[in-house]
Formats: structure tokens, C-alpha cells, sequence
């Protein structure tokens, strides 16, 4: 007796600024899947204009009715979305409210998570009450941009700062400031992006990340990976061209590793994910000379392609990422 596949969405693509770099983790994640256990095909979402990339080259129209779409005359319904948009609408919660809405198992977190996760300033100020470490922050909405002075920036969050969208998935519109005058052309760069913008205050630390998934069965935390870049930050040169040494495992003590994969499994249950996500740190020091975590942003859409650092932290924890991919699809069957 011949056993069905499932029919597996990656829906890619989105609005924002990453919208190419989603499209290279579709084809990544496409690589990866069990082609022998699932049917998969690569979802392009761009506005209102939502279609299947065949094989061979072609593209079919997705209903939107009931995210189906026909092929060689039949209509083929999908049985599970592998989400890998990077920002809207796939990582603030849109999505996932569709999705819901049709009963459709999808890879990432809640509808709330996405949407909390996606705005910065309110994920930071929401962990901050179970006691993980942020950078101190203020919160600036269009129309807002002189409700402080250069003065009063500087004094409470000190220089340098970081000036970034507040809520959205891309590495644009993000600036380092370093004195009072550059603080109001870094707001009109990060406003062009976003409708909210923070004002962070500069940690000087080790950057590091860290990818994490849990089923029923298991709890999965990858080995830690430290990101070394030459640039200001870690801007969208050093993220996507590869203007970056991304370190795996992190060249830090064994205690220190433990910590931080600990810390982003309490962060993981916190906020009841689900998926992969992937959590951003940078460890700085105490005044007693004593290592602090500090989380810096969750991506719930980490980045999928076979360079990026999730699939590096399943490499170097001995796993095989088709492997992984199953287990996350399962687990919700």
C-alpha cells in the first residue's frame, strides 16, 4: 500500500527590505527537506501576489481561500507551512493569524510570540521582567522625533547607541551613532523602515548566537556560535556578505556556553515557541570581572540557507538537518 507524502508549503518572499534573502532560505530549506517523505514546494508571498514556483520554472496562482493551488488540473491543499519570510508579513504574526484561521500546522510561534518578538522595544521590556539582561532603550513613533533632545539621548543612554526599527525583521535602517549630531539622520534612516524606532544603549562585548527547537520528546539547544566582524556592527554587509567569521562552536569556557544555551532554553519556554529560533547575545562584564549575558534579539525565522548559522550549529552538533526539519514538521501531527 503505497503511504501519501504531506504537502509541504515553504513560504517565502514577504514585504520587507530581506525580501531576496528569504527567497535564498526557501531554497535552502527546499535542499534540505526529505524529498522521499514530503511533497515541497517553494510559496513566494509579495503583497496580495501569492504564487507556487514549479520545477519547471513556471508559477501557479495560490488561493488564498484555502492556500491551494491547482496542478496538472487538480487542486493540491498543503498540509503544513514551513514559514522562512524575515519580517512582515511571516515574522510579526500575519501569517500565522491566516494560517490559524485555516487549521494549517505551520513551522514557527504563536500569532502573540511572532508579534511580540517582531517589536524589539516590547519584547525587551517583556523579558526584562524574568530577569534576562537588555540593553537600556527608548521608544520613539513617527511624529515623536523631537520628543527628546540630542541632550537628553545622550545623557540616558549614553554614546555610542544604536538607532534601529523597532519592529521589523530586517538589518536596514539600523546606525551607530556616535555623538549627539548623528542621532537625527540615523532616525530618518531607521523611519524610512519602520513606524516605530529605539534608541539602544552600545553593549562592548563578544556577539554570540545561539538556535534552539523542542517536540514532545525532546529538548534540542545547538552549540554556540560567536560572530567576529571587522564592520561598526553586525549590519546586513556582514550578515549577508560575508563580511563576517562566524566562529563554531564559540571560542569561550565550556561554563560560559552551558550558561547561554541554558538562557535560551528558559527564553524558548518563556514565550512557549515553537520551531526553530535563533537568540542573539553579547557577553559583556561585570564590575567584578565576572561574564553578564545579555540578549540582544529572537529570530523565529532564522536565516536557512546552507551558510547560515543555524544549519552550521546542526552540523556541529552532529545532526542532519533533514532530520531536524522532520522532527519540527511531526511534532505537530
Amino acid at each position: 500500500m503505497k503511504i501519501s507524502k504531506r504537502n509541504i508549503a515553504i513560504v517565502c518572499g514577504g514585504d520587507s527590505s530581506e525580501h531576496d534573502v528569504s527567497m535564498r532560505s526557501a531554497q535552502g530549506l527546499y535542499s534540505f527537506f526529505d524529498k522521499e517523505r514530503y511533497n515541497v514546494y517553494i510559496v513566494d508571498v509579495k503583497g496580495l501576489d501569492w504564487s507556487v514556483n514549479l520545477s519547471d520554472g513556471s508559477a501557479v496562482k495560490i488561493d488564498k481561500n484555502d492556500f491551494s493551488f491547482k496542478l496538472d488540473g487538480k487542486t493540491v491543499w498543503f498540509d503544513y507551512a514551513y514559514i522562512t519570510i524575515h519580517g512582515t508579513p511571516g515574522e510579526n504574526g500575519f501569517m500565522q493569524g491566516y494560517f490559524e484561521l485555516l487549521r494549517l500546522p505551520y513551522s514557527t510561534s504563536s500569532v502573540l510570540v511572532e508579534a511580540l518578538t517582531f517589536d524589539k522595544f516590547a519584547l525587551n521590556n517583556y523579558l526584562r521582567g524574568y530577569g534576562i539582561n537588555v540593553a537600556d532603550s527608548l521608544l520613539l513613533r513617527r511624529g515623536e522625533e523631537n520628543k527628546y533632545t540630542e541632550e537628553e539621548i545622550e545623557k540616558r543612554i549614553g554614546m555610542p547607541c544604536f538607532v534601529k526599527p523597532a519592529a521589523d525583521g530586517s538589518s536596514f535602517g539600523v546606525s551607530k551613532v556616535k555623538n549627539a549630531d548623528q542621532i537625527a539622520p540615523a532616525l530618518r534612516n531607521a523611519f524610512m523602515e519602520c513606524e516605530e524606532v529605539m534608541i539602544e544603549s552600545y553593549l562592548d562585548g563578544t556577539e554570540v548566537t545561539v538556535g534552539c527547537y523542542k517536540t514532545k520528546e525532546k529538548s534540542v539547544v545547538f552549540p554556540v556560535t560567536e560572530v567576529v566582524t571587522s564592520n561598526e556592527f553586525f549590519d546586513y554587509d556582514a550578515k549577508y556578505n560575508g563580511q563576517v567569521q562566524e566562529i563554531t562552536p564559540a571560542r569561550i569556557p565550556q561554563e560560559l556556553s552551558d550558561a547561554l544555551r541554558a538562557e535560551t532554553s528558559r527564553i524558548y519556554d518563556i514565550l512557549h515557541c515553537n520551531g526553530i529560533i535563533r537568540v542573539d547575545y553579547i557577553i559583556t562584564k561585570n564590575a567584578d570581572g565576572s561574564d553578564k549575558i545579555n540578549m540582544l534579539e529572537i529570530n523565529t525565522t532564522p536565516g536557512m540557507t546552507a551558510t547560515s548559522f543555524i544549519p552550521q550549529q546542526v552540523r556541529a552538533a552532529g545532526l542532519d538537518i533533514k532530520d531536524v526539519l522532520s522532527e519540527i514538521v511531526e511534532n505537530q501531527f
